[in-house]
């Protein structure tokens, strides 16, 4: 009598559950009406979502009300421990917290965090090189707290970043909150399938920085390294596009560069009519 082999079935995949990792621009930030309208939209999408902001101009208007001197090499600020401080009470205390609540008012539960809190984003001084920067983080993405992030999140609570950080060492550090948004993006990548998108002032990434339509749906590496031959990205961009590639390649989904109040649609209602996409 023959004895069938069993089959060995191959386990299936268990589906990821979507996360939108939304990056709020400073210019948003700076103008309460579109504050105010920008956080009821965000309150109201239908996946699971954090928000990762920076800090606008409000920072620079206190240390200036306080006579403290702003230093800048190449259009990025120079953070002493004054400024710093300044970075902090304005970040991690005023905007932060005026998100929160207004969130709140919104009926969206959430919970702000600096990178401190809970250990959540570990970083390092950066090194100096040819300038000191000072008190500016450069983040740790293998040692975010993603775990602890992820308990959050399922307590149906939506974490709220400033673009604050720190080093272990009782030191809090000023970081780029794109880089926030980016490293979030790839810690979490691993427990989420990640969709991370930039908000800001202007409908997407322009092929005429004069043609507020002309809008580049999408980029592939191909096409944008074209783009940055014939100076068609301009400079301010190029980081933002370049953190988009590094993500991607390390496990995030997709990213998007959108007008913030398109931010509803893209993600209720899966429009891509506006905006553009980053992907392989």
């Amino acid at each position: 009598m023959k004895i069938k082999k069993s089959l060995r079935l191959k386990p299936k995949k268990m589906q990821k559950q979507e996360l939108y990792i939304v990056k709020i621009g400073g210019n948003v930030i700076d103008n309460l009406e579109k504050l105010e309208a920008f956080l009821k939209d965000f309150s109201e999408l239908q996946k699971p979502k954090i928000l990762v902001h920076g800090g606008g101009k409000l920072a620079t208007k206190l240390a200036e009300k306080l006579e403290i001197p702003q230093e800048f090499f190449e259009g990025r600020r120079i953070t002493n421990q004054e400024t710093r401080d300044v970075a902090v009470m304005v970040y991690a205390g005023l905007i932060n917290k005026n998100i929160v609540a207004t969130l709140q008012k919104n009926k969206l539960n959430a919970i702000g965090f600096s990178g401190a809190d809970a250990n959540v984003i570990p970083a390092h001084k950066r090194p100096v090189k040819t300038v000191d920067f000072g008190w500016v983080g450069d983040v740790e993405t293998e040692k975010i707290n993603a775990e602890f992030i992820t308990k959050v999140i399922a307590e149906n609570v939506c974490p709220v970043f400033c673009a604050i950080t720190h080093d272990g060492k009782g030191n809090l550090l000023n970081t780029n909150a794109d880089t926030i948004a980016s490293s979030l993006a790839v810690a979490l990548s691993s427990y989420f399938d990640i969709n991370l998108v930039y908000c800001f002032e202007k409908n997407g990434v322009l092929e005429n920085i004069e043609d507020v339509n002309s809008v580049i749906s999408k980029i592939i590496p191909d096409t944008y390294a074209q783009l940055k031959e014939n100076n068609i990205v301009n400079e301010g961009m190029i980081p933002k596009i370049d953190n988009a590639f590094a993500a991607i390649e390390k496990g995030v989904k997709s990213v998007f560069i959108v007008k913030e109040t398109f931010l509803k649609k893209l993600i209720n209602e899966n429009d891509r009519t506006s905006g553009t996409e980053i992907t392989k």
